[in-house]
């Protein structure tokens, strides 16, 4: 991983400071997976590793009761809040409007288009405390609106950061790992014990700092035709790339019968026959994209 340049420091401007949490009217939804962040000390971590700037846009996706919201607002020049929870919108409402750089939106944040709700700003940054049980899905989401995004720092289960953060050759590498990394330069920052929660959950958090990058780690013409790769590579995790190339759904399949096959496709992209997808580096991937454009 690249180190991150470093940011020029503005000194916060001088708001009124605001408390840290609504009052405790409301109970988290087990259906919305919501587990919050009370734990002041973890809430300090993750806004000192966002460092918000007086000159930008953060987006804080679900900040449920506010706990996060409240730190934010006195740093970032402006800040979007976005909570699928219509229960929670008159909570956040009363604690917050006032404060002249907050804007509130009722959404999913699977289907926002995040780079509308940031108007007039162009791009923004990004810090969420993610629910597991959607977590990977407006993780992709965000991905796909990296035009106007630049960095997330989110929250997310730690079993899913490993995956995330995975090199090739380990077990836990699979197709988000490959995902995420061929978009973002990666820094996982700390973990977070289940008692920094309520109500706790049973499993630990992790809080990974993803940079979008400006191009592709792994060059390629045809991102659609690399995306159809990696996903038939995956597709049977103990089989051969050569394997799951030969097997491959149309109309990849048809693809790599018009350029001689998959063992022709593999020699000339320079992988090994017996190679697993989970072996493969960044680059490999898209040798073998390339070859079948």
């Amino acid at each position: 991983m690249k180190d991150e340049e470093e940011r020029p420091r503005s000194k916060p401007s001088p708001r009124a400071r605001v408390p840290a949490s609504p009052a405790p009217s409301f109970y988290p939804l087990k259906r919305f997976g919501q587990n919050f962040l009370t734990d002041p000390r973890i809430i300090n971590r993750i806004v000192e590793a966002l460092d918000p700037r007086t000159d930008e846009t953060i987006v804080e996706i679900g900040p449920g009761k506010g706990a996060l919201t409240a730190p934010l607002l006195e740093r970032a020049g402006s800040l979007v809040a976005i909570e699928f929870d219509q229960n929670l919108i008159p909570l956040l409402g009363d604690k917050f409007n006032a404060q002249p750089n907050f804007k509130l939106i009722q959404d999913d944040a699977l289907v926002t288009d995040f780079c509308d709700a940031i108007r007039p700003a162009i791009q923004a940054r990004v810090v969420a405390n993610l629910p597991y049980n959607v977590a990977t899905a407006i993780l992709q989401r965000l991905i796909e609106q990296r035009h106007c995004l630049t960095e997330l720092v989110v929250m997310l289960q730690r079993e899913v950061v490993d995956r995330i953060t995975a090199p090739p050759g380990t077990p836990e590498r699979g197709y988000l790992s490959v995902f995420v990394q061929t978009y973002c330069e990666m820094e996982k920052l700390f973990d977070v014990a289940p008692s920094s929660f309520r109500p706790a959950p049973k499993v630990w958090s992790s809080v990974i700092r993803l940079t979008l990058r400006s191009s592709l780690a792994g060059p390629v013409r045809d991102e659609k035709l690399l995306w159809q790769v990696i996903s038939a590579g995956f597709a049977q995790r103990r089989k051969t790339m050569l394997n799951n190339l030969r097997h491959a759904p149309n109309p990849l399949q048809e693809i790599v019968k018009s350029h001689g096959g998959a063992s022709i496709v593999l020699c000339q992209a320079d992988v090994d026959l017996q190679r697993r997808a989970e072996t493969l580096t960044l680059e490999e991937w898209a040798r073998i994209a390339r070859t079948l454009e």
